[in-house]
């Protein structure tokens, strides 16, 4: 008996075999600081995603199990607006043609322990539909010059994405 419940306990641990396993994005930038988000990646498997089970209109995690948890060595403009360096978590508000980020300063909750009086800042996305659907929920940077990047976020046929530079 104590041996199963000393194996359900490093299942439990072992991050990689939950239904929706750890991911991670990060961008370096030119003077050797950079940006990290930790996040888990749920995936569709049939269900229709965006206005169903990431309803618009409310705030999303964004990602599964514990929050997105972005952490910063250095100061940042994100879509125009200045974040510490520091450690936040990240929600989103999708609706149907537009979204929110939603930068959090409360760290190391569970995804559904959002607390709007933490908000640092509330800043709009772009929001655009994708060519071929991304069956696992997907965030990454693309690089644009030594101090820039673009947030993606992807899941079904939607991405959303923001600037993120670094503060000068």
């Amino acid at each position: 008996m104590a041996m199963a419940v000393l194996s359900v306990a490093a299942q439990q641990q072992d991050k990689s075999k939950r239904p929706s396993p750890p991911g991670a994005a990060q961008v370096n930038f030119a003077d050797g600081k950079k940006i990290t988000i930790d996040y888990s990646r749920p995936s569709a498997k049939g269900r229709k995603i965006m206005g169903g089970l990431v309803p618009y209109g409310a705030v999303w995690r964004t990602g599964a199990n514990e929050a997105t948890l972005l952490k910063t060595d250095t100061d940042l403009m994100i879509g125009g607006t200045a974040v510490p360096a520091g450690s936040y978590t990240l929600w989103t508000l999708p609706s149907e043609n537009s979204w929110k980020l939603i930068i959090n300063k409360q760290t190391g909750q569970w995804g559904t322990n959002y607390d709007p009086s933490q908000d640092l800042a509330r800043v709009d996305m772009n929001v655009s539909s994708l060519q071929q659907p991304v069956e696992q929920f997907t965030i990454s940077f693309e690089q644009k010059g030594s101090d820039a990047a673009q947030l993606n976020l992807q899941w079904e046929k939607t991405q959303a994405s923001i600037e993120v530079r670094e503060k000068k």
